[in-house]
């Protein structure tokens, strides 16, 4: 069974991480492009460092974006790891519009099984686990303790946060959310047929894997990603969205997605927020 300290130390971890990001944002930063030509900070390496230094002591590999890339060879015999993600969205970093987020999520045999996504403009943490459910924390007073490692006790932070998905008053329509910096033709053309088949379809735009968490919480009913992403970029919302009751699937053949893969490209996918039928 996994030790209970280690879901805490990556909660209080990402919330870290994410203030040390907020240090970098406010500040006059440059900006590096790496060999594909994405972008990369300060803020980027400094939460890697920061989650990683939280993560080593499990003895659990980790796979991050900004961490050394392990042959899928040496991969494959991983049954857990941690995927990270320490900088989700570093394009709506440059652009200062807020949207980015620290993603980390536990993996066993494939499959999410915790997760924990933390969006340091609007301070707010997000988590969840297989079988225990998700939840919201916006309690500042909790965040702040988190960041210094004076939580308490697991337990103790599970009270202080709502349960996903919240209870919101049915607007009627359907809420499509989609990316702000990767909207394809495939979402567009996905969208207009949603809007012919129900009529009352809005379409909302977000950034990095905020989107998830908006539909993990009930606020928007359908997040399309029919477009490029990868495995740290999308873990941790998966696992908080099923841990809220969503679902989860790729687009192609509506099978549930797996990690830890030899190509660590996504296929496209879908997430539907708990109890949609459209």
């Amino acid at each position: 069974m996994m030790n209970e300290s280690y879901f805490l130390d990556a909660l209080c971890a990402s919330v870290a991480a994410g203030n040390a990001a907020m240090d970098v944002y406010a500040s006059d930063f440059q900006v590096e492009q790496k060999a594909d030509e994405s972008p990369l900070t300060l803020a980027d390496k400094r939460s890697h460092e920061i989650i990683t230094a939280a993560l080593v002591p499990t003895n659990i590999p980790i796979l991050s974006e900004e961490g050394e890339k392990r042959p899928f060879e040496e991969r494959r015999s991983w049954n857990t790891l941690w995927i990270v993600d320490p900088l989700d969205g570093t394009k709506e970093f440059v652009k200062r519009n807020g949207e980015f987020t620290i993603n980390i999520a536990l993996v066993e045999n494939g499959i999410p099984v915790f997760g924990v996504i933390f969006v340091p403009v609007k301070n707010t943490l997000y988590f969840g686990f297989h079988g225990r459910g998700a939840y919201r924390i916006v309690d500042k007073t909790m965040l702040a303790a988190m960041a210094d490692h004076e939580a308490g006790e697991l337990a103790g932070v599970m009270n202080r946060a709502e349960k996903l998905p919240l209870d919101r008053p049915s607007s009627g329509g359907i809420t499509i959310v989609g990316s702000r910096s990767h909207l394809t033709p495939e979402v567009e053309a996905y969208v207009e047929a949603m809007k012919a088949e129900y009529g009352d379809v809005s379409f909302v735009s977000a950034g990095s894997s905020l989107k998830i968490c908006l539909v993990a919480e009930g606020t928007a009913d359908i997040y399309p990603r029919l477009g490029p992403t990868m495995e740290w970029d999308i873990a941790a919302g998966h696992a908080i969205a099923i841990s809220a009751g969503a679902k989860f699937y790729c687009y192609e053949t509506g099978e549930p997605m797996t990690y830890n893969r030899e190509d660590l490209l996504n296929p496209w996918f879908i997430v539907e927020r708990a109890g949609f039928t459209g």
